[in-house]
């Protein structure tokens, strides 16, 4: 069998025949069912599965929104291209140790079996896998081993998350090394491509009529049309704005609204003082998630929430005001901690715990379906990592599910929030920005640009002193669409928003918004119509008083001048100008108050 022989006129093996054989050479392995007993698939997974039969391709693009089941669909073409005899073994390359293991479980549930405790020193695979699970880092530690085994049997590799491969990455040069041999190649994204211009390996790009080389998906599936298909939940952006205080290091104290405008330095500096955790502002915040978070968990009982933190100190100390305000302790993962794996998936398992707090290291596939509630406490703003950490939210398990995440009211995360159903490809050739520099080693980070950010912003973090941060509520984002017009943490409006019900469709979700919208901007109205009201009354109770004041002390001026009235009248209204004194205002009727009464001491 050729790699371009088609997977009709393929020969096909029985699938459980293959697994039955797989078990007897290794009985540890429990029993799991072939596709024939799986679910059926979606709209979109057939879509790009009946288009993979008729290119019948070596390299395929698959992009589609997070939480779309990108795996379930590279695992139904395994099965099929090993069926067919078209491939004899399967290798996937994944971001994380976590996603590896992940993948091997995804796959021995419909019967493939991965090693995913694979390590390049050991050499031979066991006979009884079907393939091996590894880390892009794994490849590029030793990529002629990977090469060697590609080259030993016709193999389907699976790059997920592809964008990871860059060549700007160390690992971009080893994915050719070890996979240029591979019979089958399936690059799978979920996430905008990465922002430089390096290309990643076994992505077509195609040049534009304006010269630049972009990235061509052999099948996309964005999360507009994701939610209209009700695969992935709506989004509602709760944001948040206040009152910033802080001092910087050359002694000067400086007062900012978070989200007016501001310069970038101004920006990042009341973004990262809202963010300080012995302010108020993150309190308020987490307060209000854990109200929606409660209020979510009414219709959907194990609904958790992930606050995702920018350091290590800062996720102990937003874990600590969890801890008071829920009276329970939530789940830490840290970056650098070996057990974070387990303590994600304790987390995922464990209905009955609220919340879990995570320094950037729950990014793309990362799968925790129960989120529903999540806090974007951190100064990253690449699109990348924005994609990626509202992409753990975003997973539907059933109808009516929504996902609510509160961000700081800042121009960057608004604008990104209200782009949510954009398509982005990659492209090559564009000039370079300034901001665009050398990303870091991939062993160093999980995500190069993430790391830049997280940089610049502890380089910020020793130039200016936090004095105070206190939140009030901003609007609500959702569809392209804006809610709310401000109001003070805890007032109605705030209460209203955040209680929106646990179970909504998209439609219900706007139905709601505008409802709310209305209720309270004619409640505004009609307050205000009330206070202009009461002004006007208090107003017209001042002026008879000042004009009857006027009138005594013009009578007492005359007395004493020897004038008559309407000459002194005259000369009152020639100094403090305005109209007769029924018609003078309440400013030109203070003045005239005033003047005379300097008269009577001297001041002429």
């Amino acid at each position: 069998m050729h790699a371009g022989d088609t997977l009709a006129s393929a020969s096909r093996r029985p699938r459980a025949a293959s697994v039955a054989a797989a078990e007897n050479l290794s009985p540890t392995f429990p029993k799991r069912a072939p596709w024939g007993a799986a679910s059926k698939l979606r709209k979109w997974q057939q879509e790009a599965l009946d288009i993979y039969r008729e290119k019948n391709p070596r390299d395929f693009l698959a992009v589609a929104t997070p939480g779309a089941g990108k795996t379930t669909f590279a695992l139904r073409l395994a099965t099929e291209l090993l069926d067919a005899r078209v491939i004899r073994k399967i290798t996937v390359v994944a971001p994380t140790e976590h996603l590896k293991h992940q993948w091997a479980d995804s796959a021995a549930r419909v019967g493939i079996r991965l090693d995913s405790n694979y390590a390049n020193g050991q050499g031979r695979l066991a006979d009884h896998y079907d393939g091996v699970a590894l880390t892009y880092a794994q490849v590029a530690a030793n990529p002629q081993l990977h090469a060697n085994r590609t080259e030993n049997a016709r193999t389907l590799v699976i790059l997920d998350e592809v964008h990871h491969g860059g060549d700007a990455l160390s690992w971009g040069e080893a994915l050719h090394v070890a996979f240029d041999s591979a019979t089958r190649r399936l690059c799978l994204t979920g996430t905008p491509f990465r922002s430089d211009t390096a290309p990643i390996p076994f992505v077509p790009y195609e040049k534009g009529p304006d010269g630049i080389r972009r990235s061509v998906a052999d099948y996309t599936y964005g999360y507009g049309q994701a939610l209209r298909d009700h695969v992935v939940r709506p989004v509602i952006f709760m944001s948040y704005a206040g009152q910033m205080r802080w001092r910087t290091k050359a002694g000067d104290e400086i007062a900012a609204s978070l989200g007016e405008a501001m310069t970038k330095d101004m920006t990042s500096q009341a973004w990262r003082t809202a963010l300080d955790p012995q302010g108020e502002w993150i309190k308020s915040v987490l307060a209000a998630a854990d109200k929606r978070l409660t209020e979510v968990r009414r219709a959907i009982p194990d609904a958790g929430g992930l606050v995702i933190a920018s350091d290590q100190a800062d996720a102990r100390a937003y874990a600590g005001h969890l801890s008071r305000i829920t009276g329970e302790s939530p789940t830490v993962v840290l970056s650098d901690d070996t057990g974070a794996g387990k303590r994600i998936e304790e987390f995922s398992d464990d209905k009955s715990r609220r919340w879990m707090v995570a320094v950037r290291m729950v990014s793309e596939g990362v799968d925790v379906p129960r989120l529903a509630v999540g806090v974007y406490a951190t100064s990253t703003q690449t699109p990348l990592f924005f994609a990626q950490a509202v992409g753990r939210y975003v997973r539907a398990r059933k109808r009516g599910e929504t996902a609510s995440i509160f961000l700081p009211s800042v121009a960057p995360l608004l604008a990104l929030a209200n782009s949510m159903e954009e398509e982005r490809d990659h492209a090559l050739d564009r000039p370079k920005t300034e901001e665009e520099s050398p990303l870091y080693d991939p062993e160093e980070a999980l995500m190069a640009a993430a790391n830049r950010e997280e940089k610049a912003s502890n380089d910020l973090e020793g130039s200016f002193e936090m004095l105070e941060a206190h939140a009030s509520f901003d609007k609500v984002l959702f569809d392209g669409g804006e809610f709310g017009a401000g109001a003070d943490v805890g007032s109605q409006e705030e209460l209203d928003f955040l209680g929106l019900p646990g179970l909504l469709d998209a439609d219900q979700v706007s139905t709601l918004l505008r409802q709310h919208q209305h209720e309270h901007l004619s409640s505004r109205s009609g307050k205000a119509r009330a206070a202009e009201a009461e002004r006007s009354e208090f107003d017209h109770r001042r002026a008879a008083s000042l004009r009857k004041e006027l009138q005594q002390l013009v009578n007492a001026w005359a007395r004493r001048s020897g004038q008559p009235h309407g000459v002194v009248h005259t000369e009152l209204r020639k100094r403090s100008g305005g109209p007769e004194v029924p018609q003078a205002s309440l400013e030109q009727l203070e003045k005239r108050v005033a003047t005379v009464r300097g008269w009577f001491v001297g001041k002429k």
